[in-house]
C-alpha cells in the first residue's frame, strides 16, 4: 500500500512537498453561481445553453427527472439527443459510490474510457486516483466520479454548447441522486456545465461556489495537467482546499 508521500511523487510534486500557506474556507464566502430554473434543465443564457425555450414543457427533461440509477443508466446508453451518439462506442454514465459525499465532473470521454465505458481510466484516470490518494480517497469509495458530457467528442475534442446542454439533464438528475456534500469541477468545461457561467480556471481557484445549495470547487483537469506540470502544485493546493472545505461541511 503506497503512503501519501509516493502519491505526491506520481504527481510530480515529491515527498517533501508543503503548502505553506492554505486556503482558509470561509463559511461565509460562498459564490452563488446556481442559476438553475429548478426544473432540471440548464439556463437559456449562458455557456451551454439548451436548444429549447424559457418556460418551454420537455417531455425528456421530465423523464429523465424522474428516474432512478438503473434508468438513468438505460437513457444514457439509448441517448440520441446530439450527434455525439453518431461516433462514439459507448456513452459513459459514471462509476463510484451513488451515496459518496464527494462528486468530481469532468469534460468527456476520452478514448479508452470509450472503449470501456468508464470514466478516467487512461492517464488522467491514474493521476486523478493519484490524486485522491494524496487526500486519503479512493475511486468507488465514498467518491462518484461523472463528466459533463456523455459520449466521447471526436479527436477529445472540447465539448460543444449544445453537447453539453443535450446531456445536462442527465449530469443534474445524478447530482439529485447523489446528493453530494461536495462537488469538483475538474477543468472549464465541466466547471462552466455547473456553474452555467465563463470561467477561467486560474481566477476560480480556491474559491467556493454554489449549485443548487451544494458548494462546488474548480480545479485543473489531470490531462491538463500531464501537459502542464508546472501547475500540479496548484492543483495540490486545490486538493487540501477541498479537504478542508469538507471537514468543516461535515462538523456543520
Amino acid at each position: 500500500m503506497k503512503n501519501r508521500d509516493a502519491y505526491l511523487v506520481e504527481m510530480g510534486l515529491g515527498p517533501l512537498w508543503k503548502l505553506r500557506n492554505p486556503p482558509v474556507v470561509d463559511s461565509d464566502s460562498v459564490e452563488d453561481r446556481s442559476v438553475n430554473r429548478g426544473d432540471g434543465a440548464a439556463p437559456t443564457t449562458g455557456v451551454g445553453a439548451p436548444p429549447f425555450m424559457p418556460g418551454e414543457v420537455s417531455p425528456r427533461l421530465d423523464a429523465i427527472a424522474r428516474m432512478d440509477w438503473p434508468e438513468l443508466k438505460t437513457s444514457v446508453a439509448e441517448c440520441r439527443a446530439c450527434d455525439l451518439c453518431k461516433t462514439r462506442k459507448q456513452a459513459v454514465l459514471g462509476v463510484g459510490d451513488v451515496q459518496a459525499d464527494w462528486l468530481f465532473v469532468g469534460e468527456g470521454p476520452g478514448a479508452e474510457e470509450d472503449e470501456r465505458g468508464e470514466p478516467f481510466v487512461g492517464q488522467a484516470g491514474k493521476l486523478l486516483d493519484a490524486m485522491l490518494a494524496a487526500i486519503d480517497l479512493k475511486r468507488g469509495e465514498d467518491v462518484y466520479i461523472a463528466n459533463a458530457v456523455k459520449c466521447r467528442p471526436p479527436n477529445n475534442r472540447t465539448p460543444e454548447p449544445a453537447e453539453t446542454a443535450a446531456c445536462w439533464p442527465y449530469l443534474q438528475r445524478q447530482i439529485d441522486l447523489l446528493k453530494p456534500k461536495l462537488i469538483i469541477a475538474l477543468g472549464r468545461p465541466a466547471a462552466q456545465s455547473l456553474l452555467q457561467a465563463e470561467v477561467k480556471i486560474s481566477a476560480s481557484r480556491g474559491k467556493l461556489f454554489d449549485h443548487r445549495g451544494i458548494p462546488a470547487i474548480v480545479t485543473y483537469h489531470p490531462a491538463y495537467l500531464l501537459r502542464t506540470l508546472q501547475d500540479k502544485a496548484k492543483a495540490w493546493e486545490d486538493l487540501l482546499f477541498a479537504r478542508n472545505t469538507m471537514r468543516k461541511l461535515k462538523e456543520k
